[in-house]
């Protein structure tokens, strides 16, 4: 589709929406400002799949919407209205501006800053040589490490960094493989499926799972420790079903591999406030059940220490991801909208939930998250859908009994990170498509095999912990 032809439809079918009578849309009781965030929403939503223009500049754009459409300080005529129960509630605009420093910013914020150290000063390569050396050189058990290492990287790590690093430390190693061994496949593919299933195991991994973190405060709120508590077995069963059907469909014929990676640790000041700093921190994230500290508070620390010492500096700066911070904030202040108006309980409470099991309505959700985010980012997919299911799960008692509103938002934000079936479908999948060393069907067909066992697993495995466990 031309670029043009999609930035009409983008805009075109979101102002129809505007300009059709409120009576036309199928919610009861809507008011005027909830109609005006649904075309707000089907414009960031056709926007955000569509790409006309940048994602991160879409959210941009529905900020400032947001701001002078649905704020109390928004354009003049859109400030006035009939009575309050038909016009609806205006949102304060320092709250809209306010998602530019959520907390969930901060967090990432501190996790650029150490991804971008540990890169500086080559915490990442030293620790990927001495993690790997204990694997040998049987192709096999490489390949075990190779998803154990880039899984553990990318808890930490940007998934598109840590699947650029260890591709350049495989490309090399890949090209002495026999011709025709279709073990080469199953190492390309190794590479984005760990670094995306990998980022599933902590709160900064990926930013659904942030997102997610967001949504569940109060008695529903889930600290960083108590995140990987869950989550980290989670990502060892899916790393070894990973393993163990990319050696069936794919099985290796070379009988050794040699990995050479060079370097060794740095022994300078600078380096060692970086690795100092690292290990501190990830304590810290850890044991915030024993300090007090939340995973938000923490995250600052490595950006103050890195500034004030220099190791990141201003060159530096602007090598940070702004434009995924953008598409948070972006993110949440859409999910702002669609709370503080009430429009997301509006949209539940107009859907027959009664004619349907609390179970059966997860699993739909579910469904629709992981096919969308094979398709759009699945920051944009969490930023689309976890609002809804944030006021779905409050409206459903029948779900308290199985964890409520964390098993329907948890199962949501798993299934973000599952959706990789396409080279399209997150970063890492085109870096390593890009390597040439597997086709897409070879991607298409892994990423339906991995998402829909994935997406089984993290269902009821989430039912299983938040019923019985009780860790939730």
């Amino acid at each position: 589709m031309k670029k043009n032809l999609k930035l009409y439809i983008s805009i075109i079918i979101p102002l129809i929406v505007w300009l059709v009578p409120t009576s036309f849309i199928p919610i009861d009781d809507l008011t005027i400002v909830e109609h005006r965030v649904i075309a707000l929403f089907i414009l960031a939503a056709l926007f955000w799949i569509l790409e006309p223009v940048p994602i991160y500049a879409t959210s941009i754009m529905i900020m400032v919407l947001l701001l002078t459409t649905v704020s109390d300080q928004s354009f003049i005529l859109f400030q006035t209205g009939s009575e309050e129960a038909v016009f609806g509630t205006l949102i304060r605009y320092q709250d809209i501006m306010g998602t530019f420093a959520s907390p969930v910013i901060m967090l990432f914020l501190g996790g650029f800053f150490l991804a971008m150290a540990a890169t500086k000063y080559r915490l990442d390569l030293n620790l990927a040589n001495v993690l790997l050396r204990p694997f040998g050189n049987n192709p096999r058990f490489v390949l075990i490490g190779i998803i154990a290492i880039t899984a553990l990287f990318s808890m930490f790590m940007s998934n598109t960094a840590t699947t650029a690093m260890m591709l350049a430390l495989l490309v090399p190693v890949l090209t002495l493989f026999k011709p025709g061994d279709r073990g080469k496949i199953a190492f390309g593919l190794a590479v984005p499926f760990s670094a995306n299933i990998g980022g599933i195991g902590t709160i900064i991994g990926t930013p659904p799972n942030a997102i997610a973190v967001r949504y569940l405060t109060g008695e529903y709120a889930i600290g960083f420790g108590q995140w990987m508590a869950f989550a980290l077995p989670f990502v060892i069963i899916m790393l070894a079903f990973l393993w163990f059907i990319l050696l069936r469909i794919y099985p290796v014929e070379t009988e050794t591999v040699n990995l050479k990676i060079g370097g060794k640790f740095l022994r300078n000041w600078k380096a060692i406030v970086v690795y100092c700093t690292f290990a501190v921190t990830l304590i810290l994230w850890l044991l915030d059940f024993l300090h007090g500290m939340n995973a938000y508070i923490v995250a600052l620390i490595p950006v103050a220490i890195f500034s004030i010492t220099t190791i990141i500096n201003k060159e530096d700066l602007r090598k940070i991801s702004w434009d995924v911070l953008w598409l948070v904030a972006g993110g949440l202040a859409l999910g702002l909208a669609l709370e503080r108006t009430g429009l997301a309980e509006s949209i539940v409470a107009s859907i027959p939930l009664g004619n349907f099991a609390p179970m059966l309505i997860v699993a739909f959700a579910c469904l629709i998250t992981i096919i969308l985010s094979n398709f759009i980012s699945n920051t944009a997919t969490a930023n689309l859908l976890l609002p809804i299911m944030v006021a779905l799960g409050t409206s459903l008692p029948e779900l308290y009994g199985i964890g409520g509103l964390r098993y329907i938002v948890l199962t949501v934000a798993f299934a973000c990170s599952l959706g990789m079936a396409m080279p399209i479908s997150t970063p890492p999948n085109a870096l390593s498509y890009a390597s040439g060393f597997f086709k897409t069907n070879d991607m298409l067909k892994m990423g339906i095999i991995v998402g829909v066992v994935g997406l089984t697993l993290a269902y009821f495995y989430l039912y299983i912990l938040a019923d019985v466990i009780d860790v939730l």
